[in-house]
This record gives C-alpha cells, sequence and structure tokens, in this order.
C-alpha cells in the first residue's frame, strides 16, 4: 500500500518511514502542506496507485494541520489520520468534524499505529481501486472470484471448496490486495483470539489455501510480518 506521510521533522519521518517500510508500505513523504496536496493530485504520480492512507502531522510550518485536512477532504476521499501532540478532546474532536478518520495523539505506539492504518485502510476502498472489488456481488482477483454473500470461491470458473476459516482468512486478504496483514491482526480478526499459540494453525490455513487453490503465489508470506494477497494474472 501507498502511504503519505507528512511530517515536517525529517529525523522522525525517516524512523517511521524505516518502520513503515518494513511492514510492507511503500512511504511518500511531504515536509509541509504544500506538498501533501500536491501529492495526492494523480498527475503528481503517474501510473501510480493512490495513497490507501494519509498521516497528517498537525504541526506544519506553512499552513495548519487542520487547513490541510480540509483542503485534502475537497481533492481526494483517501483516509486521514491526523497525528499530533494535541491531546485535549476539542481538538480530536474538531479534527474529525473536519474529515479525518482518525486522530493519533505522540507519542504513540508504533503497533498501535499500524493496527489504526490497517483499521482505515479497511474501511474504504478507492473506486479506482486495481484489485477489481464488486461492491455488492464480491471480489474478482485475475482468475479468481470470491462471492461474498454466499461464501463461494471459484478460480477459472471452478468452484473451489473452503472452510469456514478458510474462506475468512481469503476474504481478509483479498479485499486489500497488496497489503500487508499482520500475523497478530490476521489470528485477531479471524480466529478472534491472541497469537499465543495460533502461529501454526495459521500457517496450515495459508499453506491449506495455496494448495486448493492451485495458485501457489497468490498468498505471498513477507517474512517476519505476515501475509498478503498477491493479484493473480488471469
Amino acid at each position: 500500500m501507498r502511504l503519505l506521510l507528512v511530517e515536517d521533522d525529517d529525523h522522525v519521518a525517516a524512523a517511521l518511514s524505516a518502520v513503515l517500510a518494513r511492514h510492507g508500505f511503500d512511504v511518500v513523504h511531504a515536509r509541509n502542506g504544500e506538498e501533501a496536496l500536491h501529492a495526492v493530485l494523480p498527475a503528481t504520480h503517474p501510473g501510480k496507485p493512490p495513497f490507501g492512507v494519509i498521516l497528517l502531522d498537525l504541526g506544519l510550518p506553512d499552513q495548519d494541520g487542520y487547513q490541510v485536512c480540509g483542503k485534502l477532504r475537497k481533492i481526494t476521499a483517501t483516509p486521514v489520520i491526523m497525528v499530533t501532540a494535541r491531546s485535549d478532546v476539542r481538538s480530536r474532536i474538531h479534527g474529525l468534524n473536519l474529515g479525518a478518520d482518525d486522530y493519533v495523539v505522540k507519542p504513540y505506539d508504533t503497533g498501535e499505529l499500524l493496527a489504526r492504518i490497517h483499521a482505515v485502510s479497511r474501511r474504504t476502498v478507492p473506486g479506482d481501486d486495481p484489485s477489481g472489488a464488486v461492491p455488492d456481488d464480491g471480489l474478482r482477483l485475475g482468475p479468481m472470484t470470491i462471492e461474498l454473500p454466499t461464501r463461494r470461491v471459484s478460480v477459472h470458473g471452478e468452484a473451489v471448496q473452503l472452510t469456514r476459516k478458510e474462506f475468512d482468512l481469503l476474504a481478509l486478504l483479498a479485499q486489500r490486495p497488496g497489503v500487508v496483514f499482520r500475523r497478530e491482526q490476521i489470528i485477531s480478526e479471524v480466529w478472534h483470539t491472541s497469537w499465543e499459540g495460533t502461529g501454526r494453525t495459521l500457517e496450515v490455513h495459508v499453506a491449506s489455501l495455496r494448495s486448493k487453490l492451485r495458485l501457489p503465489t497468490l498468498i505471498e508470506t513477507v517474512r517476519g510480518v505476515g501475509y498478503r494477497l498477491v493479484v493473480p494474472t488471469a
């Protein structure tokens, strides 16, 4: 997933960008509000997919972060997470009323920030998402079709029988192709439990999906992090 980081402190931006890159994000850094507004314009990065999330620091040198958020909302529907040291309730309410999707107060836990990024990205599927999402019928990804309402999966038109958990795992990954899902996050959302003692179960289900779907490169292992779905060619 491409992520726009709006942060005027180069040291903070470099450290956070390194963490995000390790978790599978393609980070673009904007140092002020003007750069951020320019970055979201489609013509700025021709051939690149739209940003999945914008991390917006409020203490910018050229204009207030609240102003930037309001302007962003007029030109893009990309989820915005405000990142700031302003912890009072009125500031948070003001940010959310301007169109921010979430609000994280510094200092923050990196794990929590990653969880919030994944949460807001799942709630918003861009209209030009190359994944082939079909809101009512399900998802079409290369030769594979996932019908979410009926929980049916087919590859090259042939039905594939999956267990309940296999389907839940596939549907989770397929709703955000290319996004790296952390192992802990998958266990929490599919098995509704904690990571401890469940890691082997996840590995078995991933192996089973690869075998049943006959698409061995569909689910990519991101070493030390988790898994992501790679859209197969037709």
